[in-house]
């Protein structure tokens, strides 16, 4: 199934995109993609909805993110061995972990908001993982049946308040609009390898990032496990599980996003993403 949210920021309802991509409204079945309908059972309960069944979404209806605010947005560092290299970083020996303030999140094509001060603005094109059901010390062999689905992710970052900024990543990327995910919540039974996925960014039409997930160095099973060890995920959480090289830090000398630039990137399955990006105005 390919799940997804529309309408207006803030009163986003849930949808079915039906096998001629006609987004199909869920709100009368369920309350949103939260994490009570992204369980086994409430996942179960959507297949068994014949799509033509559900009303049609207004046609141009804004796509919201891909699921409800999570309780945790973790993201993983530096797990392709080629982005570590253009980082200037030793490749880790256990994977990094911080966190994304989760009211980062915003639609796949909604704008990134350049914040306050920012000079170094990047981008990321990264898999997203939709946790289905609570991993708690989670075996490698079993992390995969705790996983909803699969998404498109952008890990918008500002450098200058990542790195330089004495402090932990999550400065650096937490900042509003900083979260786009989606359009689809992609569930695990259509895609049928997720370690070999092609990704890939654009900046104005310029090929910056091409990668796949072929090349992590710490694969999506080992991931929800490792993560598992130090927090409990519930269902609804979101783990991004780290970036291809291509990086605008990674450029010599470094190229960054400034108002006006448009980032387009996708995942093979898990669709596209457009986002321009203007200056804060608050």
């Amino acid at each position: 199934m390919k799940l997804v949210r529309f309408g207006a920021f803030g009163e986003e309802r849930p949808g079915l995109v039906d096998g001629n991509g006609v987004v199909r409204d869920l709100g009368g079945i369920v309350a949103d993609l939260d994490g009570a309908t992204l369980s086994p059972e409430g996942l179960e309960r959507l297949r068994a909805i014949d799509p033509s069944t559900l009303p049609a979404a207004p046609a141009g209806a804004r796509l919201g993110a891909c699921v409800t605010r999570p309780g945790h947005f973790v993201a993983v560092g530096l797990n392709y061995a080629d982005h570590a290299a253009e980082a200037g970083m030793p490749l880790p020996t256990e994977p990094v972990l911080f966190s994304k303030a989760p009211n980062c999140i915003v639609g796949p094509h909604d704008d990134i908001v350049q914040p306050k001060g920012s000079t170094k603005l990047d981008w990321e094109v990264e898999l997203g993982i939709v946790i289905g059901s609570r991993a708690r010390y989670v075996k490698e062999t079993d992390a995969m049946r705790h996983i909803a689905g699969f998404c498109l992710a952008n890990d918008v970052s500002e450098r200058g308040f990542q790195i330089e900024r004495n402090g932990q990543w999550i400065k650096g990327k937490s900042c509003e609009t900083f979260g786009p995910l989606g359009p689809f919540l992609v569930t695990p039974d259509e895609i049928a390898d997720v370690q070999n996925l092609p990704l890939w960014l654009d900046v104005n039409g310029e090929p910056r990032q091409r990668g796949t997930t072929a090349r992590m160095i710490f694969p999506v099973a080992i991931l929800i496990s490792y993560i598992s060890q130090f927090m409990v995920l519930e269902p609804g959480d979101v783990v991004i599980t780290g970036t291809p090289p291509g990086v605008g830090l990674g450029m010599k000398p470094p190229r960054y996003l400034q108002p006006g630039d448009v980032v387009t990137l996708g995942i093979e399955g898990l669709g596209e993403q457009r986002q321009k990006v203007v200056a804060f105005s608050g």
